[in-house]
C-alpha cells in the first residue's frame, strides 16, 4: 500500500533569509499516528502549514493521497483536517452550526448524520445546541477536532492538541485520537509532551533547525537509543564505595543505601554480571535490584545534542 503522504526534499526559506526546513524527506503510512518532536523554532509548525496548504514551500515535492499539494491543491486539501494550536472559534455560534459551516467550506453536502457521529465520538453530542462561549477550554478544543473532521478527511493534523489542558482531559484526548486511528484516520501530531508521543505514537520523528534528525518506530527508538538504570538496594548502608568498585560509573545515594548504574542497552555486555561479582568480592550484601528504562525525554535531548 502506498503511503498516504509522500514528502521529498522539502524546504522552506522565508524572505528574511531564515531557513525553516531543509531537505526533509519522509513517507507517512496510512492509518498510523506519527509524532513530530522538536524544540521551539525547529520547523514543526512550518512543516504542518506547508502540508495543509497554508504556506508555500521553497522547494521539494509533497503528495497527499497521490495529489501534489501545489498543482492539485483542492484535491489534496480535501483529504486533510487541521486542528491548530490556537482556539479560534465564533463565540456566539452553536457547536452543530460550527461543524456545518466547516463542512460547507469544503463543498460537502449537508450531512447531519455524519456530524452527529463526529460529535458523539468527541462526547459533545449533548452540547450540540450550546454556544461556544458556554463551553470549557477542553470542550472548545474538542470542537476544533470536530471542525477538522466535519468533511471526513483521511489525514488529521494536530498541532499541540493538548497544550494547556489538565492531565485528565489530556488522557481523554488520547482516547479520542486512538479511536480516530482505529477508524482509519492517519494522525500527525506535534507535541511538547514527550509522554504523549511515547504513549500514543506508532512512529516518532525528531526535527531540529529545520532538519529531520530521525524517523523511527517508537518501540525501536526506545530500544536502540534508550538507556537503562540499574538500582541496587544494599543490605547495609555504605559510607563510600570501596576502591575496587571505583571507576565503574557507579553512584552512591546520599543515604548510602542505594547504588545506581547506567548502561547502554545496545552494548554486547551490560556489565551487570561484573558489577554484582564486584559487590560479592567486596562483601557487600544486596537486598534488591530494580531496572528503569530511560524516558523519551532523555532520548530526545541526546539526539538533539548529537545533531547540533
Amino acid at each position: 500500500m502506498p503511503p498516504i503522504i509522500e514528502v521529498h526534499d522539502l524546504s522552506k526559506t522565508y524572505a528574511s533569509g531564515t531557513s525553516a526546513l531543509s531537505g526533509v524527506t519522509l513517507d507517512i503510512r496510512e492509518g498510523e499516528i506519527l509524532a513530530l518532536l522538536g524544540p521551539n523554532g525547529a520547523g514543526k509548525t512550518t512543516f504542518i502549514s506547508i502540508l495543509c496548504g497554508l504556506v508555500t514551500p521553497t522547494g521539494g515535492v509533497v503528495r497527499v493521497g497521490g495529489h501534489d499539494i501545489v498543482r492539485d491543491y483542492r484535491a489534496a486539501r480535501a483529504l486533510i483536517g487541521l486542528v491548530p494550536q490556537e482556539i479560534a472559534v465564533e463565540p456566539f455560534e452553536t457547536v452543530m452550526n460550527t461543524l456545518r459551516f466547516s463542512r460547507g467550506l469544503f463543498g460537502r453536502k449537508p450531512d447531519d448524520a455524519h456530524l452527529e457521529k463526529v460529535l458523539k465520538s468527541l462526547t459533545l453530542w449533548d452540547k450540540r445546541d450550546a454556544r461556544l462561549n458556554e463551553l470549557s477550554g477542553g470542550m472548545k478544543r474538542r470542537v476544533l477536532i470536530g471542525k477538522a473532521l466535519s468533511h471526513g478527511p483521511r489525514v488529521l493534523f494536530l498541532d499541540e492538541p493538548t497544550a494547556g489542558v489538565d492531565v485528565n482531559l489530556r488522557r481523554e484526548m488520547w482516547a479520542v485520537v486512538r479511536e480516530l486511528r482505529a477508524a482509519g484516520v492517519t494522525i500527525i501530531l506535534t507535541t511538547h509532551y514527550l509522554e504523549e508521543a511515547e504513549e500514543m505514537a506508532d512512529r516518532i520523528g525528531i526535527i531540529d533547525k529545520g532538519r529531520l534528525l530521525l524517523m523511527q518506530d517508537t518501540a525501536k527508538l526506545m530500544h536502540e537509543f534508550g538507556r537503562k538504570r540499574l538500582t541496587v538496594e544494599l543490605a547495609e548502608p555504605l559510607a563510600e564505595l570501596p576502591g575496587a568498585l571505583a571507576g565503574q560509573g557507579l553512584t552512591l545515594s546520599p543515604d548510602g543505601r542505594h547504588v545506581s548504574y547506567d548502561y547502554d542497552t545496545r552494548a554486547d555486555r551490560s556489565g551487570i554480571a561484573r558489577l554484582l561479582a564486584g559487590f560479592a568480592d567486596a562483601g557487600i550484601g544486596v537486598r534488591d535490584l530494580e531496572t528503569e528504562q530511560s524516558s523519551l525525554e532523555e532520548v530526545f535531548l541526546r539526539l538533539v545534542e548529537e545533531g547540533a
